[in-house]
């Protein structure tokens, strides 16, 4: 395993960051935000939980929505049996709706105050080492926002602050008001970033290179689709994920001449279509370190195996010639 730094800061992350939605409680019956049919359970988490550690990964991204908490809980009692806390990072977000009331979700102060007070609690934690904004809040001021986190920071219940998917404007607005007024900066980037999907590069990856701020992509593998061959029978979660169906159905045409380009160039290789999607990623200037979820063992040992292999120019301008633009998509 490889570590670097999350961006400019100090802390050290995984290459590799083991994303959490996937592990908690799986949704039965009419599905709500932040419960999916194919989630797992406690119990059938627990194994791939232990096989990030075992493999080195001591990054990992949950948040407060996933499972409506219970993923947070589930990570929470494995790690705290398991590892001394200084020896991993836990990141997770607030915004999402956790109950169905006026101040139920969002990036309010009172949201996010009681909400991290939740997730320390399900984590069994006293600290969160990295603390995300899941979306932005067009109902709250920005300022309202980041003074809400900066004294989380300054209270010591968390260690760094970071943002996900937004537009780049809005995230240099915010970096901005942060240095003006003195509180704590956003020092990572979580969004929607990968072969099929890379509109990113327009704008918010420059800006990330150029404030010194890590990247951490979610769906580097397009929830799946890169992994797989475009006309293969459909998974369990392909075939019930209604949020991946709004990210990718629209562009399905153009999307199938690049999943079929990644596995030319893996079966050139000789090495599995998740491994070539990866590391083309992981070569890309401004990654610090893609969130990967796995419902199977061969997820896990890919990612790492991707960490090993070198894409030559001739292979990453094969993978990137067959895409075209896409509508901005992932900031819902």
């Amino acid at each position: 395993m490889d570590y670097v730094n999350l961006g400019r800061t100090g802390l050290k992350v995984s290459r590799i960051c083991l994303g959490c939605m996937t592990y908690g409680a799986p949704a039965t019956g009419e599905l709500k935000a932040g419960r999916h049919a194919w989630a797992l359970d406690e119990a059938a988490s627990q194994p791939f939980f232990r096989q990030a550690l075992d493999l080195g990964i001591t990054f990992f991204d949950t948040a407060n929505v996933y499972s409506s908490g219970e993923s947070e809980a589930v990570l929470g009692r494995f790690l705290k049996a398991n590892v001394r806390r200084e020896s991993v990072v836990i990141a997770t977000k607030v915004h999402g709706l956790m109950r169905d009331e006026p101040n139920g979700r969002g990036l309010s102060r009172k949201a996010i105050l009681f909400e991290a007070d939740q997730s320390l609690r399900r984590l069994g934690t006293d600290y969160i080492d990295l603390y995300q904004i899941h979306r932005w809040d067009d109902d709250t001021p920005i300022e309202e926002t980041l003074e809400a986190l900066h004294d989380l920071v300054k209270a010591g219940k968390v260690r760094y602050l970071g943002a996900s998917s937004m537009h780049a404007w809005q995230f240099a607005k915010a970096l901005y008001l942060a240095d003006r007024h003195g509180w704590t900066r956003f020092v990572s980037m979580q969004n929607h970033y990968n072969l099929l999907y890379r509109e990113e590069e327009r704008e918010m990856l420059p800006l990330c290179q150029a404030e010194g701020i890590g990247v951490i992509p979610w769906s580097p593998l397009a929830r799946g689709r890169l992994a797989r061959p475009a006309q293969a029978e459909p998974t369990p979660r392909l075939a019930t994920d209604q949020y991946g169906k709004t990210l990718y159905g629209r562009t399905e045409e153009a999307d199938r001449a690049v999943v079929d380009r990644v596995g030319e160039v893996a079966g050139r290789l000789g090495v599995p279509r998740a491994q070539v999607a990866l590391a083309w990623m992981l070569g890309q200037p401004a990654i610090t370190a893609p969130i990967v979820g796995a419902t199977q063992p061969h997820h896990l040992q890919d990612a790492i195996a991707a960490l090993g292999l070198r894409l030559d120019p001739e292979a990453r301008a094969a993978l990137e010639a067959p895409y075209v633009p896409h509508p901005v998509l992932g900031f819902g």
